[in-house]
């Protein structure tokens, strides 16, 4: 009898804790003085340690984002490009745009056929779907800038991991098989990444001779040694001899640029974000603009409620994003008006609180970008108060597909992140913008959305997420969990998430993420629900890492994504 009531007890007790995800949820990492969080536990610990000799969160950023081109190779990089948002104890702020320019040889039409039609893959995989990476320039643009310990300590962690090797988890190994097929097409790339054709195993070894010789050049000559010296020559040979378009003008004459974040508020929370070329900042403002009327606090997580308002808001925040936003440095983006709340409270005028607005009724004219979902995030605070939020890419899962001979790196496939063709279909199922045409030197649209969030004027709460589109839609819902649910910051990444991007006019949610009751009652209220998911990488949505810091204690509480094996370190 005392054994069938135990059983009986747990089941009400598995059933009940799988009606609230988040419950069963580990605590956040505390640390007293400084905190790293990133997707992976040897990027946070280098993070630390630059701390813990005396060096900044900028300079802490650097190191984690080397370390990162080593250990996590599908986004982590050197050829690829980014943003770094900065807000520093003393209440400054800057946003450092490091992403990758279209090469200036580049043409409106160089992905079509003779007959006018996109041509498969083209802008994908190869030589010719890198546009001019950013990263080092953006780096070292920070440090310039922010740091304070020299350049040459800050990519020493990561020539150490290239040279003598990592142990490989069974997550990384098992990213890395997902992308075999693409891996496997480029002869060096399959050597160095699939040992060609001997697959490594979880807890081998990794080493990366090529890549560790690359570091030690840039370590010691600077980073335009990535642009002008060995390392530059060693990319334009694979240019040359592929048919690639990037040229040693491309690679010479490229700079980051220096933005002003944009700023909005959600229920006496400030928010701090990334400016265009990143859509994600102006998405992420909009909706918040719109939930303050709804009011998500009164309502139950994830019941019909909680979603209807949200997906709602997602359509027409989505729908802006296509028609508006673009690389402001060719064409004028309406920022504050879009971000502010007279056009928030314009666009909740159009919602039906009963059911759902058909997406082809918003907006319609044009329509939204595509993007590919493999990005990484970190989040980084210091002793002083400075913090980091920055995500960078190499666009698509191992960017490109090819890695540079001789210099050990992979190049982006950026070029992708392009408008093609205007009035296609792409990869996942959706019409593309005239805003995002290829023109030589612009910079692609992007939704990567590094946020900071402040309470009473001071820091709260540092994300960002990887997953292409569904970057804004996942930076949202976690800052949602943390303010409206009360979620410590864990529990706001873990909880299950969903995505509306206007077009399709389909909900994705992950596994487990959604009762059939929720589902059924959303359904009768309009709402349409993916068959299965449209992003080639996971059924699961985002990689955020992120940083709370608790008010009452200053106490930093990090907390990574569980669905990638992130992991946060502090001190």
């Amino acid at each position: 009898m005392h054994m069938k009531r135990a059983v009986l007890v747990f089941f009400i007790l598995v059933f009940f804790l799988s009606s609230f995800p988040f419950a069963a949820s580990r605590r956040p990492l505390e640390g007293k003085q400084a905190m790293v969080a990133s997707v992976h536990e040897l990027a946070s610990r280098v993070g630390v340690e630059i701390m813990q000799k005396g060096g900044n969160a900028i300079d802490a950023s650097v190191a984690v984002a080397f370390a990162l081109a080593v250990i996590w190779p599908e986004a982590g990089n050197l050829g690829g490009g980014g943003f770094m948002l900065i807000r520093k104890a003393d209440g400054t702020e800057e946003a450092i745009d490091y992403r990758e320019r279209a090469p200036l040889a580049a043409t409106r039409d160089m992905y079509l056929d003779s007959k006018g039609n996109v041509i498969e893959n083209a802008s994908m995989i190869g030589y010719r779907a890198s546009a001019v990476p950013g990263t080092v320039a953006g780096l070292t643009l920070a440090l310039q800038r922010h740091g304070k310990m020299r350049w040459t300590e800050l990519i020493e962690p990561a020539r150490k991991l290239a040279e003598e090797g990592f142990i490989l988890s069974a997550i990384t190994v098992e990213r890395t098989l997902k992308y075999e097929k693409i891996l496997s097409s480029f002869p060096e790339t399959k050597r160095i990444f699939l040992r060609d054709g001997k697959h490594y195993q979880p807890g081998e070894r990794f080493t990366q001779p090529e890549l560790a010789k690359t570091l030690v050049r840039i370590q010691q000559q600077g980073a335009r040694e990535f642009y002008e010296g060995e390392t530059a020559e060693l990319i334009l040979k694979e240019m040359k001899e592929n048919g690639g378009t990037i040229t040693a003008r491309d690679l010479k004459e490229y700079e980051p640029t220096l933005r002003k974040p944009i700023h909005g508020t959600y229920c006496g929370y400030e928010i701090i974000t990334m400016p265009p070329p990143s859509s994600g900042g102006i998405a992420l403002i909009e909706m918040l603009n719109m939930l303050e009327s709804f009011k998500l606090s009164s309502t139950e997580f994830h019941s019909a409620a909680h979603f209807h308002p949200l997906i709602e808001i997602m359509k027409r925040a989505f729908a802006d994003r296509a028609v508006f936003v673009g690389d402001p440095d060719f064409v004028t983006v309406p920022v504050e008006r879009l971000i502010s709340k007279e056009h928030a409270l314009a666009a909740i005028n159009t919602l039906d609180s009963r059911k759902a607005t058909p997406s082809t009724k918003i907006n319609p004219a044009t329509i939204p970008l595509k993007e590919s979902g493999n990005t990484t995030h970190f989040t980084v605070m210091d002793p002083d108060g400075n913090i980091v939020a920055n995500t960078f890419t190499l666009n698509d899962g191992f960017g490109s597909g090819v890695t540079v001979r001789g210099a050990g790196f992979l190049l982006n496939n950026e070029m992708d992140d392009f408008t093609s063709k205007p009035g296609t279909l792409n990869f996942y199922g959706l019409m593309q913008s005239e805003l995002n045409a290829i023109a030589p030197w612009k910079r692609p649209l992007s939704s990567m959305t590094p946020v900071i969030v402040l309470k009473d004027g001071k820091p709260f709460l540092a994300l960002g997420s990887a997953g292409g589109p569904t970057i804004i839609s996942v930076v949202t819902q976690v800052i949602l969990n943390v303010i409206d649910f009360s979620m410590n910051v864990q529990q706001a990444v873990d909880a299950p998430r969903f995505h509306h991007q206007w077009m399709p006019d389909e909900i994705y949610f992950e596994p487990f993420g959604l009762n059939k009751d929720t589902q059924r009652a959303l359904e009768l209220r309009g709402h349409k629900f993916a068959q299965k998911s449209f992003f080639r990488d996971t059924d699961y949505l985002g990689d955020v890492h992120a940083i709370l810091i608790d008010p009452r204690t200053g106490t930093r509480l990090g907390a990574s994504d569980p669905r990638r094996g992130g992991a946060p370190a502090g001190y």
